[in-house]
């Protein structure tokens, strides 16, 4: 039997705020983070996103970074928030552990690569941001700001990348190979990212509504989330209290497509199948599923299918939160871990925004109620990446 996860600290920058307190609050009073365009520089502003409500210089400021420093918004997202998990978990400077981190993403520094091309090919004056375009260099770029971490890995699985983060880091902890885990992602928009998409046909010009028969796309987003995985002995060592535990958590990879989700969702139900063996669950025991519910055609009902395979006419409430936050791609695991176990701690559903029309092929509606049937003890969490890369992780109340 695997050793027991706990977490202690999380902590999230997103479009609907930096911190805890901030995304809860929005979480409760229904207020997306999706809005006109503000900081991404681009021609296509006709696109709704959900950005981080604040300049690369604000934040740097915040953690007192000079302004002349080279570093990326990936990297500085990801600084805001491990220091607010961090210090959730009351862990301060060198502690004696052996503390990992863990952080997944897959544009790495290319908001700088895009700004800086053109000098990069004509002059020598930002090569300095050449090293930082790949997504290792963001994780250590986190890690040098604190300075504190003895094993530094990254993740790069598209939309799964943080949500792997997290099963890696359990799985250190399981083996004893690490005290403390730091895991999560963090993402920044790009117009790589928006052009991408775009050329996907997949982005709504308006606000995106997951799980709806009238859904058009996905509105994409950014932000960082990471929670602090511990081992059992290391809070009693510590003397503190978890917030809850990773019970369960599984990662397949059905190879469907390299950007479509199979029609029946084969890769999803494998990845909450396993999900619940391990946490040793049956489907009757999940409270809650925040889904990946990107608001596309494929995505929406590949996922809704699995989840009728799995839990049958008796689902569980169903809500996607990217209808807040926008679609942050690698750090929508990390995004949606948060918020998960802020629902499980203060039980409540995170509705369904802009919900309307039921989509006929699914049994089942998405959340618009915030109360749960029962009191939250078990919450369900997907993040799918493309080529069929899924995960599902699963967050318990102690």
């Amino acid at each position: 039997m695997l050793k027991k996860v706990a977490i202690t600290g999380v902590g999230i920058a997103s479009a609907l705020g930096v911190g805890r307190e901030a995304t809860l609050t929005a979480l409760r009073e229904r207020r997306t983070g999706i809005a006109p365009m503000r900081y991404l520089n681009t021609l296509h502003t006709e696109f709704p996103v959900g950005e981080v409500k604040l300049s690369n210089e604000e934040m740097m400021r915040a953690l007192g970074i000079p302004e002349s420093q080279a570093t990326t918004r990936t990297s500085i997202m990801g600084m805001v928030a491990v220091r607010e998990a961090l210090e959730h978990a009351q862990i301060q400077g060198k502690s004696g552990l052996r503390v990992a981190l863990i952080s997944g993403t897959t544009v790495g520094g290319m908001d700088k690569s895009e700004q800086y091309y053109l000098d990069f090919l004509e002059n020598d004056t930002k090569n300095a941001y050449i090293a930082m375009h790949n997504c290792g260099a963001c994780t250590e770029m986190i890690a040098d700001y604190f300075g504190i971490f003895s094993t530094v890995q990254t993740i790069s699985t598209a939309c799964s990348s943080s949500a792997n983060a997290i099963m890696l880091g359990a799985m250190l902890i399981a083996d004893g190979r690490a005290d403390v885990v730091v895991s999560g992602g963090s993402e920044c928009l790009t117009k790589f990212h928006l052009n991408g998409f775009n050329t996907l046909m997949i982005l709504d010009r308006e606000q995106c509504k997951p799980f709806d028969a009238r859904r058009a796309g996905l509105n994409l987003g950014e932000g960082a989330a990471y929670v602090v995985l511990e081992a059992e002995e290391t809070l009693r060592r510590r003397s503190v209290k978890p917030l809850c535990l990773l019970s369960g958590y599984a990662n397949t990879c059905d190879a469907y497509h390299q950007t479509t989700s199979s029609p029946d969702g084969e890769g999803a139900y494998l990845s909450m199948a396993k999900a619940l063996n391990v946490a040793q669950l049956a489907p009757k025991d999940v409270s809650y599923i925040n889904a990946h519910g990107t608001g596309t055609e494929n995505n929406d009902l590949s996922e809704g299918r699995a989840i009728q395979r799995i839990f049958g006419e008796e689902a569980p409430p169903v809500s996607s939160t990217k209808s807040f936050t926008g679609h942050t791609t690698s750090a929508a695991g990390g995004v949606e871990a948060v918020i998960s176990i802020l629902a499980l701690q203060h039980n409540f559903i995170p509705v369904n925004l802009n919900f309307a029309s039921p989509m006929p092929e699914l049994e089942f509606t998405p959340a618009i109620d915030e109360t749960p049937r029962t009191p939250l003890r078990h919450v369900l969490s997907n993040s799918f990446g493309f080529g069929g890369n899924e995960t599902s992780l699963i967050f318990s109340s102690l």
